[in-house]
């Protein structure tokens, strides 16, 4: 989610948390959404760095974007995209299967993604990034928290305070809020909803491995 914050930035962080491990990773962002004023400008700065992506066999060094798991997860974002292209939505760069050997696909940009996309309710796992413009704070936090799931959320601003205000309003267990990584291990990681009951690190952590004990005393 991105407001009011440096487009620069805002790309960069959006690399870090969309493709980390080709996006086939728990914490990897899902959905973006930006002010009207901004998914234009973003999608395009966005697009560029992602399609700049070198792709190939993780063996070679220069290469920063390898296979997809197996068959099985290629044929899901597949399906998702073309579902959600079928629908309306636009693809900048990427949204074909490429010929050839290797479980492979390509970075993907979405614009004009309409609210009933399913590449904006299911979970994607792969280098796919759905863009959704929104009007105000309000409908931000409603189309965020419009999932089953809430394992971690991402806030772009240049305003500290909205920064916090909205972080405590997303349905997520982590919220990174300017930065693109959430893990640490000092820090509770774990999500609400579908996204898991409990925590592991941090004090939070070592209580899952505890039993409480309540002595109720008369004296």
């Amino acid at each position: 989610m991105f407001s009011d914050a440096d487009l620069t930035d805002a790309v960069a962080g959006a690399m870090v948390a969309k493709m980390r491990n080709g996006g086939e990773a728990c914490t990897a962002a899902n959905r973006f959404y930006g002010r009207p004023a901004w998914p234009s400008g973003f999608a395009a700065l966005l697009a560029a760095e992602m399609a700049a992506l070198r792709t190939g066999s993780g063996l070679d060094p220069a290469v920063r974007l390898g296979p997809l798991v197996n068959a099985a997860s290629r044929r899901k974002v597949a399906d998702l995209v073309d579902r959600t292209v079928a629908l309306g939505a636009t693809a900048l760069i990427g949204a074909t299967v490429p010929a050839g050997p290797g479980y492979f696909y390509p970075p993907t940009v979405l614009t004009g993604v309409p609210p009933q996309a399913p590449v904006l309710t299911e979970e994607i796992f792969g280098p796919v990034a759905p863009i959704v413009a929104f009007e105000t704070e309000d409908e931000a936090v409603e189309l965020a928290n419009a999932t089953e799931y809430g394992l971690v959320g991402y806030v772009y601003t240049g305003d500290l305070a909205r920064g916090l205000r909205v972080s405590q309003r997303l349905e997520a267990g982590m919220v990174g809020l300017n930065r693109g990584v959430v893990s640490d291990p000092a820090a509770p990681f774990g999500g609400v909803k579908q996204s898991g009951i409990g925590r592991e690190g941090g004090h939070e952590g070592v209580l899952e491995y505890l039993e409480s004990q309540y002595i109720a005393v008369d004296w």
